[in-house]
């Protein structure tokens, strides 16, 4: 039998991404030993219902001693703190990274206090659900999906491979980008997105002129779906906008002037405008299908009210 990639692994924090990356340890063998840490006394006793540590701490700096591989999922907005809590107690040739959605704020918080010896790699699973909490992991979250690492160019190459083949373990696909990049590309793919679904919702709520008990009973796939988006981690969204403020902005800037341009296409009756970038938006999709990163079975591939999929 080999030998686990890591022999402790620390996750600070135990939601979702946490509690997932611990269900795939267990099932891969990543880990000889899982650490857990977070600071609610509630959520770190449910992880240990749940067993999803062999250790369980509310000190993180406790919890990253003796470990190889530390991992930090918090939002993106606490790493700095976490990082100066567990700088001192960190093992030397222990690797460091995170899961944040955000990179540039983060490296510019954490590194800063990540003693010599240590490696450090930012890194982001571009995986998630609406979901969030210690029983919302599973397994097979990362499957098929890809992780970027924003690595400095002075990180130790062997620490990268190994972080490369735990992702890869986990099932995922790995890219290395520079931060500042990888923050404008997540801007595009993730952070708008999300922030446009919590403004439609909001909208609809808003609304005097339809009630809110339409908007319910009426939802189509559109709404629905935006739904989903808007009802993500409010603390993890709010410390992605606060973090991730120039690109954020740059993109919602971008997309007012398309937006602009397809009110004059509705307003003037452009239906070659209109046709035109339906087309083009409609192959994206296709795209994404093609490779992978969606299920070309009808609804989304979801599952109708009796657990089968929908036709």
């Amino acid at each position: 039998m080999s030998e686990p990639l890591f022999s402790r692994v620390a996750l600070i924090g135990i939601g979702l991404i946490g509690s997932s990356l611990s269900h795939v340890m267990r099932r891969e063998k990543l880990a000889g030993e899982i650490v857990v840490s977070t600071r609610s006394e509630v959520t770190l006793k449910r992880a240990e219902e749940l067993r999803l540590g062999d250790r369980y701490y509310l000190d993180a700096a406790e919890a990253v001693k003796g470990a190889d591989l530390v991992i930090v999922c918090v939002p993106v907005g606490a790493c700095g703190a976490v990082a100066q809590a567990i700088g001192p107690h960190l093992a030397r040739g222990a690797i460091v990274t995170d899961v944040g959605s955000v990179k540039a704020a983060v490296v510019s918080a954490m590194k800063p206090h990540i003693p010599e010896g240590v490696h450090f790699i930012a890194g982001h699973p571009v995986a998630g659900t609406e979901y969030s909490g210690p029983d919302a992991g599973f397994a097979s979250l990362f499957e098929n999906r890809w992780c970027i690492l924003t690595p400095d160019e002075d990180t130790d190459t062997a620490a990268i491979e190994r972080l490369t083949a735990f992702w890869e373990g986990c099932g995922s696909h790995v890219d290395t980008m520079d931060a500042q990049h990888h923050d404008l590309v997540l801007a595009v793919v993730s952070h708008l997105p999300h922030i446009i679904a919590y403004n439609i919702v909001g909208t609809a709520d808003d609304l005097e002129t339809v009630t809110k008990s339409e908007v319910i009973k009426y939802s189509a796939s559109g709404f629905r779906d935006f739904t989903r988006l808007s009802a993500s981690d409010p603390t993890m969204w709010r410390d992605v906008c606060l973090n991730n403020k120039e690109a954020i902005l740059e993109m919602l800037s971008r997309f007012s002037e398309d937006l602009s341009a397809l009110q004059r296409a509705i307003r003037w009756s452009d239906g070659d405008a209109l046709f035109k970038l339906f087309t083009r938006t409609k192959g994206i999709r296709q795209q994404l299908v093609e490779a992978g990163q969606e299920s070309a079975a009808p609804n989304f591939g979801r599952e109708n009210e009796k657990g089968e999929p929908a036709e």
